[in-house]
């Protein structure tokens, strides 16, 4: 189960309040209650913290046992990022924003984080099985992200599958739904295990039909002119909050 309980995520990056650390608090120790230790904690925050902002919420997540702290800074800094890391015995992961293999080569050699969340859709099929390789040398594990849809999904299935580092693979919910309708036939999913297609290719074939029911936004539509707008409202309050 991944979540993140810090909003919001702008101004960024900043501390957290007491009111904060309290709330998530609650929120993990309900979820211990709950299942025990029969399922995996990942904490899946976005950059919004400062260093000490984050190695104070890491201390704090700590008896929980997450199984990873996602982006706790922003990730162009991976100073900061391996400060976090060296300061928590909770594996930091990212990558889901980094492009080509000489960010991650920078994460990996400032011992950044140990879960690399390559993006196969920002990367390609290629570029992420380098990007798993070096991590594999430097004992760092993957968990491919996956919000690209489920043909980028299918690739990181792929890299999963022949990648000795690897430790889990993302995906949203149960890949059903919109996921699985725009494909003749969807990933396979069992008992929270998905299993590997042993078709041609990434194992996967679009439905042309479903497809053309959903065309590409025509950024002339009055529809799409509306939501730019609403964006950019939020841009603006975003702004005034800042």
């Amino acid at each position: 189960m991944k979540f993140d309980p810090i909003y919001p995520y702008f101004p960024a990056p900043r501390s957290v309040s007491l009111a904060e650390l309290k709330y998530t608090d609650a929120v993990l120790k309900s979820i211990r209650d709950a299942v025990g230790m029969r399922m995996d904690i990942l904490m899946g925050t976005h950059g919004q913290l400062n260093t000490h902002g984050a190695i104070r919420f890491a201390r704090m997540m700590e008896p929980y046992e997450p199984l990873w702290f996602e982006e706790p800074v922003p990730l162009e800094n991976k100073i900061e990022m391996a400060r976090v890391a060296s300061s928590t015995t909770i594996p930091i992961a990212t990558g889901e924003r980094l492009t080509t293999k000489w960010e991650f080569q920078q994460v990996l050699e400032n011992q950044a984080a140990q879960i690399i969340q390559v993006n196969l859709g920002l990367n390609g099929i290629l570029e992420s099985r380098k990007i798993a390789a070096m991590a594999e040398a430097h004992y760092a594990q993957i968990a491919p992200w996956m919000y690209c849809g489920p043909v980028s999904g299918a690739a990181s299935i792929q890299v999963s599958t022949c990648s000795p580092n690897f430790l889990i693979q993302e995906g949203i919910e149960d890949w059903g739904g919109f996921s699985a309708d725009i494909l003749k036939e969807g990933v396979r999913w069992e008992s929270g295990y998905i299993i590997p297609s042993d078709k041609p290719g990434l194992g996967v074939e679009p439905d042309e039909r479903v497809l053309a029911k959903h065309p590409p936004h025509d950024m002339s539509s009055e529809r799409v002119r509306s939501g730019l707008r609403n964006r950019g409202d939020t841009a603006a309050a975003i702004a005034k909050y800042v």
